[in-house]
């Protein structure tokens, strides 16, 4: 069974039951009224008849006939029994019909001194109301006074009012499914379309797809709402993990292109070590080589595995760092590793902000091996730090030749490596990891470059007040 049949037909025996309820309610009040108006009447003529004298003892025993006379049923019938309960005069407005009884038990309550009740007997096939009195006579006998009224018109009214109950209800009840199964359609058509729109969803795997509701806010209306937001959730999560296995089969490809160079060379240097014709210094170069590609295996490695680690959104701790320390840190080991090369660190006093460590470290190490990698020996490096309201903004900047501006927006893609102006050694993941790393402390980076000027990266951070600043690895 439908909800919407269910509605309906709740609906409808709601109100079928309120109409019998009323229907039994108003037929037995007016049972009752009118059935209390023929006891006050019929009471009223016997108080009448309690003040007649008495009828003379030589009356006579129904020894006339009876004269045929229209009936009038509103009016009251009287009718004489002896003290035996043998009949001495009947109404002539009964015309033909029978007698109005006595039964034996009332006779005698009555000769006993016992006041009669009310009653209802038929008479050839007719109800009658009755009241029975004891009359006594003067000489010390007494006799029956029964009077009567008939109960056909209050019985013709009843029965016609209970049908006019019955089929007035049936219409109204035949009407009100009618109209609550047109309105509960119209009420769950929001619902249907619910359905219709999940089940084309579920079909064709398109979660663009809307319920179009413009009723009211009511319940149907905050399903609908809620619904249409489940599937915008769905639909950006569903879009999420396309491009989350996207960016895996391309991460996976191109780490698998990215290992297999170094692999490969270090395979073909072993097998030219197991000729037996290699000379010893042709060996030491062969040797080295190894060492050079193991190495280079091990920081790519090392950053795929950093990758991994932004990628699975793992908490990193934050604390109060101090970016001067940083900075100085990243100078002296860039002097090392590159000697030759020209470094301009400028941040001499303490700069707190919201970061980590380590994790700092790694991203200005990788801009500046990107600027020493990427520009020619003569240009020049320059690390700064400084405050700009409640953020901290770190620069590495080069005066190289530039990064072109169709490459821009792809310098933090993973294992993108431009044209030959700016290229290098490296598998293309410095710039990703620092990009993930940054995002990681809640700062950001971005960088601007004009052909022939030289390139500037930028990572801001949030600044750290009130707080002693960490100046060296935590670790």
């Amino acid at each position: 069974m439908s909800i919407r049949l269910r509605l309906t037909a709740i609906y409808s025996g709601i109100l079928a039951l309120t109409l019998l309820i009323f229907s039994a309610g108003l037929y037995g009040l007016q049972a009752r009224t009118t059935l209390r108006e023929y006891e006050n009447r019929l009471t009223g003529a016997a108080k009448f008849l309690a003040e007649i004298p008495p009828l003379p003892p030589d009356i006579e025993r129904f020894s006339e006939p009876r004269i045929p006379r229209r009936r009038f049923p509103a009016q009251p019938y009287i009718q004489f029994r002896a003290a035996d309960g043998s009949l001495l005069r009947a109404d002539p407005n009964l015309q033909d019909t029978d007698p109005i009884p006595l039964d034996d038990t009332t006779l005698k309550n009555l000769l006993s001194g016992k006041p009669d009740r009310l009653h209802i007997v038929s008479v050839d096939g007719e109800r009658f109301l009755v009241h029975n009195q004891l009359i006594r006579q003067p000489d010390g006998g007494a006799s029956i006074v029964q009077i009567a009224l008939s109960l056909a018109l209050r019985d013709r009214y009843l029965w016609r009012l209970g049908r006019i109950l019955i089929f007035s209800s049936g219409i109204v009840v035949l009407t009100a499914f009618g109209i609550g199964w047109f309105l509960a359609g119209y009420a769950l058509r929001p619902i249907n379309r619910i359905t219709q729109t999940a089940q084309s969803i579920g079909a064709e795997q398109d979660f663009s797809k809307r319920v179009d509701y413009s009723g009211p806010a009511d319940e149907v209306g905050q399903l609908a709402t809620t619904f249409n937001d489940m599937l915008a959730r769905l639909q950006a999560a569903y879009r999420q993990m396309e491009n989350a296995l996207h960016a895996q089969k391309q991460f996976v490809t191109d780490a698998s292109h990215e290992l297999r160079t170094p692999l490969t060379t270090i395979r073909g240097n072993l097998e030219l070590l197991q000729r037996a014709d290699v000379a010893a210094a042709e060996q030491t170069d062969i040797l080295a080589d190894v060492v050079d590609e193991t190495e280079r295996l091990i920081r790519l490695v090392h950053n795929l595995l950093a990758l991994a680690r932004a990628d699975a959104g793992q908490p990193m701790p934050l604390s109060a760092v101090d970016v001067s320390a940083v900075v100085g840190d990243v100078c002296r080991q860039a002097k090392t590793l590159a000697p030759g090369r020209t470094v301009i660190c400028r941040a001499d006093h303490p700069i707190p902000a919201r970061a980590n460590f380590d994790a700092l470290k790694q991203v200005l190490l990788a801009l500046v091996d990107n600027a020493i990698r990427h520009t020619d020996p003569t240009a020049e490096i320059t690390l700064a730090a400084e405050t700009a309201a409640d953020r901290v903004r770190i620069t590495v900047r080069d005066t190289g030749a530039g990064i072109p501006a169709e490459q821009l927006p792809h310098v933090f893609d993973r294992f993108y490596r431009g044209d030959a102006a700016r290229s290098g050694e490296g598998a293309g993941l410095g710039l990703p990891i620092a990009k993930e790393l940054v995002a990681a402390q809640g700062g950001t980076i971005a960088v601007a470059s004009e052909s022939g000027q030289g390139t500037t990266f930028t990572v801001t951070l949030l600044r750290e007040i009130g707080a002693a600043a960490e100046n060296k690895n935590s670790v």
